[in-house]
Formats: structure tokens, C-alpha cells, sequence
């Protein structure tokens, strides 16, 4: 089977049983937001794998690559259940599971056991993988954004819309944690914009 179809020449691509939609759908604009999250929680994932292993700090960042593999099998689980439009039998998705979430705030009170509590706020940036995390929950923020436009208009289980406000939660902690883990300072946002 070819990776070209030419069937969404004209603009449109077919939901998961579903009828065919425009490109710029709410619910494609959905799955392209979580799409673009999962991909960049790869790079991190490619690009860490170097860096932790040559700097020497891959036990305490191997922690943070193992949850972020987990992350994107369940993103790709999230992605399906959104191209999949309600009228459509969901019997061949895989279930969003509610101990994800679970999952995902075990670690975030693991890592906040950690660190210092938050006096101030901070910016995107630190050691190159807090950097990318913070990059990453902002994608997933959006991704949030979009998933909830969808809702407004077509029901979305409310076991996604947790996840991913949990998720975008604990890609900031994990950023946190990076820092940490490095004796890395975390940049304080200065009001009078001096830096």
C-alpha cells in the first residue's frame, strides 16, 4: 500500500469510520495539536538519549525518557480516539486509561518532593532538556486548547480532556526536574523585564 493516496488533494481526509472532513476541522485541528506534541516529545526523547548518556546524568534523566515513551503510545491512543467522530463504533480503540492520569501525578509529586517550592515564576529554560520540556508543555497546553474547541462542538471523553491537562502538567514539573537533576538554576522571571 502506498503512503499516497491522493484522496486529500483537494483538501479534505477521512475521520476513523467516519465521514470525510475538511483539513482545517475543528477535530482535525484536534489530532494535529496532539500529532505535533507527539513528535516533539520524539526529538526530545532522540536528542536525550546522546546528551544524557555523555554528560553522565542518564539515571536521573532515564526516568524522565521512560514516562516520555509511555507518553507517546498514550498520545497515539488519544489521537485515535479523536479522529474517531461519536457516531462511529469505537470497539477497535484503545481505552484511554484513567490510571494514566493517575500515573502521570504520582511522578509530578515524586519530582515535587524534590524540589523547591515554587516562589516565583519562572521562564522556559535551563539545561537543554528543561528547555525542550517547557517547549513541549506548551505544545501540549495548545493541544488542550484545541481538544477542548472540539469538545464545545462534539463530546470528547472527559478521560482526554484530563489527561491532557495532566499531561501539560507534568511536562513543567518534569522541566523542574531536569533543572534539578543538573544543579541547573531555574530562570526567575524579572517584572522589570531586565533579566
Amino acid at each position: 500500500m502506498k503512503i499516497y493516496t491522493k484522496t486529500g488533494d483537494g483538501g479534505e481526509t477521512g475521520l476513523f469510520g467516519g465521514p470525510r472532513v475538511s483539513k482545517d476541522d475543528v477535530r482535525i485541528e484536534a489530532c494535529g495539536a496532539v500529532d505535533e506534541l507527539n513528535a516533539l516529545l520524539g526529538t526530545i526523547r532522540a536528542a536525550g538519549r546522546e546528551g544524557w548518556a555523555e554528560d553522565g546524568w542518564l539515571p536521573a534523566m532515564g526516568e524522565i525518557e521512560r514516562h516520555l515513551a509511555a507518553v507517546q503510545s498514550q498520545l497515539f491512543a488519544v489521537g485515535a480516539e479523536l479522529a474517531t467522530p461519536p457516531e462511529a463504533s469505537r470497539a477497535s480503540l484503545p481505552p484511554i486509561e484513567p490510571a494514566w492520569v493517575a500515573e502521570l501525578e504520582r511522578q509530578i509529586d515524586a519530582w515535587e518532593a524534590l524540589l523547591q517550592p515554587l516562589r516565583h515564576f519562572i521562564l522556559p529554560g535551563g539545561t537543554p532538556l528543561a528547555a525542550s520540556l517547557h517547549h513541549a508543555r506548551a505544545v501540549a497546553r495548545r493541544a488542550e486548547r484545541r481538544v477542548v474547541g472540539l469538545h464545545r462542538r462534539a463530546p470528547v471523553s472527559p478521560a482526554v480532556l484530563a489527561y491532557l491537562n495532566r499531561l501539560a502538567d507534568f511536562l513543567f514539573v518534569a522541566a523542574r526536574a531536569a533543572n534539578h537533576a543538573q544543579g541547573m538554576a531555574e530562570p526567575v522571571w524579572d517584572p522589570r523585564g531586565t533579566g
